[in-house]
């Protein structure tokens, strides 16, 4: 048998560098043996690595508010444009780093993709210490965060072909999901950040509209030293596991394939809401119930969101339907908006905020399900990496779009009204799409 040959190669005391070059993470053998321990090693570096990705992803989306409160003066236009633009250039990047393990390997690309993190870091810490650092300069450096929101495409297709089939969507679930959360640990460390003057080490302070000194720089100064530490990680813990390079062709293949549209579609429902409410929550907040301070709260949507979103994919294993999951979560999710959307007609601050965090957590769901469904509707791995690594691309651009709807909604109705509007037709289409071709029953799809 295949597998009994792949051990007796091995032998009892092989090197590593020989076990990635046999790997079968099919062979339950080998899985137990030599497989489980390297790639739940791999995991746990590349989902924290995510984590820090995406932290500094949305940084910006705890900055923005504070601009005009400590000199800038910038517009609702200006200011929503710019939340804008980490996804714009995030999701674009993903485009391209879905391919990147493959070509240089995941050990080596994620330690150069990490790398590149320090330079918005730098970039942007420097330019909030002057208030006369001029608007299209901002422009330039906010999208230069959103290098960080490519690290999602590669980090997923790369990990994914660690680990057998029967645990992928746990496995995948845990990478996206924990890497998430850094969604909601830069909005549970940003006001911490701002009050933190590292003994001078980062620059003088701004004055805020209170009279408060804040030290908007140290939200981002800070996360340099876990950015280095992670880098150490990358360097000792994981592995270039050895992926069959596409050829142009076998990457355009999927393109004909009508189920790549729709599992973006849905995913896009899913994960496209969840980075786009998150980069535009604060902001959102800010001109809807600027009565309310909800600088310690604020993480509490996308903390849920990214925790739900393992459970979404642990459930489609154990249900063995992701359609399914998908499903009912996406009809909770359209209950939800309808509800956010009651509270701001009200005025209801509890009603519009109890809704929200329930809308996060529907996306949760939405994201580890519908990810699960993948490599049952392309049986080829392959075509699986390749699909799931464009569908997070294309959803990346929520981060870019929720914001401008947002963003256009104030500026041609003055009201945030019309931007639900557009997203709950949205999520209705999208419920529709994944009962009729994937959670019927004669759909003809086992998913």
């Amino acid at each position: 048998m295949a597998e009994s040959k792949t051990l007796k190669a091995l032998g009892d005391n092989p090197s590593r560098k020989e076990i990635l070059a046999h790997w079968e993470p099919e062979n339950v053998d080998f899985w137990k043996k030599f497989g489980e321990k390297i790639a739940k090693q791999n995991l746990y570096v590349s989902t924290w690595a995510l984590t820090l990705s995406f932290v500094v992803w949305t940084l910006w989306a705890t900055i923005a508010a504070q601009l005009n409160q400590i000199g800038f003066h910038f517009t609702d236009a200006e200011i929503f444009t710019l939340a804008s633009l980490p996804g714009l250039v995030g999701a674009t990047c993903r485009l391209f780093y879905t391919y990147m393990p493959a070509i240089v390997g995941g050990k080596n690309w994620t330690l150069f993709s990490t790398a590149l993190l320090l330079l918005p870091i730098f970039g942007l810490g420097n330019a909030l210490q002057d208030t006369s650092t001029p608007y299209e300069t901002f422009v330039m450096l906010v999208a230069g965060i959103g290098i960080a929101g490519g690290n999602f495409s590669s980090s997923m297709a790369n990990i994914g072909f660690f680990f057998p089939k029967s645990v992928k969507g746990l496995a995948l679930g845990i990478n996206a999901g924990v890497g998430n959360l850094g969604v909601s640990l830069i909005y549970l460390t940003a006001p911490i950040l701002l009050g933190m003057s590292f003994g001078g080490l980062f620059g003088d302070p701004l004055i805020n509209a209170q009279g408060k000194e804040v030290y908007i720089q140290s939200v981002c100064y800070a996360w340099a030293v876990p950015t280095v530490l992670t880098l150490l990680l990358i360097w000792i813990f994981m592995d270039n596991l050895p992926l069959p390079k596409q050829s142009p062709k076998s990457m355009l293949s999927i393109f004909g394939n009508k189920h790549t549209w729709l599992m973006t579609w849905i995913y896009t429902c899913g994960f496209g809401q969840f980075i786009g409410y998150s980069a535009a929550l604060m902001l959102l907040l800010n001109r809807e119930f600027p009565e309310v301070s909800m600088a310690w709260g604020a993480f509490l949507g996308p903390f849920i969101g990214a925790g739900m979103r393992p459970v979404g994919g642990w459930l489609a294993d154990k249900f063995d339907s992701g359609s399914k999951v998908t499903l009912y979560s996406l009809l909770l999710m359209l209950i939800s908006i309808i509800v956010v959307l009651i509270g701001l007609q009200t005025h209801s601050f509890a009603m519009f905020f109890a809704a929200f965090l329930l809308l996060f957590l529907t996306t949760g769901f939405v994201n580890g399900a519908s990810f699960r469904m993948i490599p049952y509707i392309f049986n080829n791995p392959f075509h699986s990496s390749l699909v799931t690594g464009f569908t997070a691309a294309i959803a990346a651009y929520g981060a870019f779009l929720v914001p401008k709807i947002f963003g256009w909604a104030y500026s041609n109705y003055s009201m945030v009204t019309p931007a639900f509007y557009v997203l709950i037709v949205f999520t209705v289409i999208t419920i529709v799409i994944t009962w009729f071709f994937y959670a019927r029953s004669n759909s003809g799809i086992k998913c």
